[in-house]
């Protein structure tokens, strides 16, 4: 299995994508009202600017909301019925000259894609743990005058239309697909547990103008609500992390990026995948055949099926095509696109990889 992987340079406005093409998005936009992010606002809508200047907070807010509003609408036309659009937003705490208030990102940009036809879901909670020594803003230690710290974030989980209808070879494709049961039970809880990974590629420059969430976000998220050979698309590529989540699990991939500075980023992010998918993806066998290990001891039975490619134990009849895919060789051709090989990765050290 060969998949596709693009980088569109440009604006998240206008994507060069054919309508109802793209099974799943996973983004993480510029949040409002995030300081380091005024000026990409303002850039785009000397209004913001304009705002803030003026102490008008909820204005600005509004503003740089009305910004990524056209984004979401063009994520709607581009994803086909069914699909679905994962969004990682966190809501700000600011002062605005003197006054300061929470703005909840994450409401206004429910109510905004609503309004487009998008379908809400239940939202996951990302707790991102800190080790901050100050769990609290504002008066120290007087009543009446200290905020709460914000150490979560969120993953709207929106969906166009109704369920998507599988038939013909997508049934195959899903059955392939399919995650472990104990991974059910971790991955659709409503509260996520794991630290941010710390970027350690490209420049501190180019660090410092994205929001880049973690690998294992991007993931969980692909492997949730798509199928291998699905497209995936990122509006806010920004590092790459989405594309080389993609590429791990044997999906086509798209991100927009204005940015051109960033395209080294994103490349030494792309060769980093390759490698990070297939030892994810052997960390999950490992954890299956040591869940496995545990169900015997702890029920004193076998689970109730056994999956074929592998001839492991699984609990459920949906495990029994499930198949992991291995990244084998990857290569890029010209600026701004890769593709990779994949085969099933069975747990018997690294595929040997032909990079770049």
């Amino acid at each position: 299995m060969q998949t596709r992987h693009r980088v569109l340079l440009g604006s998240a406005v206008n994507i060069d994508l054919p309508s109802d093409s793209v099974n799943l998005v996973v983004t993480s936009p510029p949040y409002p009202m995030i300081e380091m992010w005024d000026q990409s606002f303002s850039d785009q809508d000397p209004q913001v600017a304009h705002h803030l200047a003026k102490a008008d907070g909820p204005a600005a807010f509004e503003a740089m909301h009305r910004l990524l509003d056209q984004v979401w609408r063009e994520c709607h036309r581009v994803l086909r019925v069914g699909g679905f659009a994962c969004v990682n937003i966190g809501d700000a705490t600011r002062s605005v000259f003197g006054q300061f208030r929470l703005y909840t990102n994450h409401a206004r940009i429910i109510g905004a894609c609503e309004a487009l036809g998008f379908q809400s879901l239940p939202a996951i909670i990302w707790r991102k743990q800190t080790n901050a020594p100050n769990k609290f803003m504002g008066s120290g230690m007087l009543p009446a005058g200290a905020y709460v710290t914000l150490e979560h974030e969120y993953v709207l989980i929106l969906r166009k239309g109704g369920k998507r209808i599988f038939v013909h070879d997508d049934r195959e494709r899903r059955s392939r697909s399919a995650f472990f049961w104990e991974e059910r039970n971790t991955w659709f809880s409503d509260l996520w547990d794991f630290k941010g990974v710390q970027q350690r590629l490209g420049s501190n420059e180019a660090r410092s103008r994205s929001g880049a969430f973690p690998f294992e976000l991007a993931f969980r998220l692909i492997c949730m609500y798509s199928v291998q050979g699905d497209l995936v698309l990122d509006p806010f590529l920004g590092t790459g992390t989405t594309i080389a989540a993609a590429l791990a699990c044997a999906r086509d991939s798209v991100g927009v990026e204005a940015d051109e500075g960033l395209i080294p980023v994103i490349a030494a992010t792309i060769e980093a995948g390759a490698a990070l998918g297939n030892e994810r993806q052997l960390a999950r066998l490992r954890s299956h055949e040591e869940f496995v290990r545990r169900y015997r001891t702890e029920k004193d039975r076998e689970p109730g099926h056994t999956n074929v490619a592998y001839g492991f134990p699984v609990v459920t009849r949906q495990e029994v095509g499930l198949v992991l895919p291995g990244v084998t060789s990857t290569r890029r051709e010209g600026e701004l696109e890769w593709f990779a090989g994949h085969e099933t990765l069975y747990d018997r050290g690294e595929p040997q990889l032909d990079l770049f």
